[in-house]
């Protein structure tokens, strides 16, 4: 394979992106059009490439070439494949590769917010969850549990970061979400959520609150479009946000338990408000 290159110097240029250069230097907000993105492990890296996205070059342990890779590289013959023993790429990334394999990617033009909520009846909306693990764990909950797709605020954690991608495990390549921006939506959260609204969209806040009702409430569920926002841990919900709403919800907590992690709270909440044509009201 001519497209294999053994590393023999750490200085080498096509290597920046994988020792050198930061998240926000990947994501490249000033030049969108040339972000990237890192996708780590064999799975995730087919579930990106299996959504379209373009790979950059490809850091490989070299035993892994014939084994794991294999079909990585097979499907990117004209992609850069650098390779070296697993001491080697531990010392040029400084953590330890999982499976082996890192992939460089570019990022697509994010979609319109009317585009990735067509057809949804369950969205959830992330307003400045900065945690790249909450971030990940609930688009993986949100993919598994009949949410059809996730709306971001400005402020959250992106979701092609590598920590989110890789805790996802690739989801973030399954359903569809996107950011939502200023211009397209007005100003989060009072005309981001009357343009929600505008879309069909009831809002549910999760939040503990007085007027809270209980996540399996028949009026929620009876909802035809509902748009469930989580806020960021430690904080929550911004006091507009919740004042705005349809509904405030929560999930009954038990032995003096006051509230859940957000992304426990996710899967909880999405498995609940996601089982729409089953439940009775009962």
């Amino acid at each position: 394979m001519s497209n294999i290159i053994e590393i023999t110097d750490f200085d080498a240029k096509g290597l920046d992106i994988y020792a050198r250069m930061t998240e926000a230097q990947l994501l490249n907000k000033d030049r969108p059009q040339d972000g990237m993105f890192i996708a780590e492990s064999p799975k995730v890296v087919l579930r990106a490439l299996e959504a379209g996205y373009e790979p950059v070059s490809i850091l490989v342990e070299d035993r892994h070439i014939e084994g794991e890779a294999k079909e990585i590289i097979e499907k990117c013959p004209d992609t850069p494949v650098y390779t070296a023993s697993f001491d080697v790429l531990t010392q040029l990334t400084g953590y330890k590769l999982t499976r082996g394999v890192l992939c460089a990617m570019r990022r697509k033009k994010l979609p319109k917010v009317q585009e990735v909520c067509k057809g949804a009846r369950r969205i959830a909306v992330l307003e400045n969850v900065m945690n790249p693990t909450n971030v990940g764990a609930i688009i993986r909950s949100a993919a598994a549990l009949n949410i059809d797709a996730v709306l971001l605020t400005p402020g959250c954690s992106n979701p092609l970061y590598r920590r989110a991608i890789r805790v996802s495990m690739g989801t973030v390549f399954q359903i569809p979400w996107t950011i939502l921006q200023e211009e397209e939506t007005g100003r989060w959260p009072k005309k981001g959520m009357e343009y929600l609204q505008s879309l069909g969209f009831r809002t549910a806040s999760m939040a503990l609150h007085d007027e809270s009702v209980d996540i399996d409430d028949a009026r929620v569920h009876k909802e035809e479009k509902l748009a469930v926002i989580l806020g960021t841990e430690g904080d929550g919900l911004m006091d507009e946000t919740i004042s705005a709403s349809d509904y405030t919800i929560k999930i009954p907590m038990s032995h003096g338990v006051d509230s859940l992690n957000v992304a426990a709270a996710s899967a909880v909440t999405f498995w609940e408000l996601g089982r729409i044509s089953d439940f009775s009201g009962s």
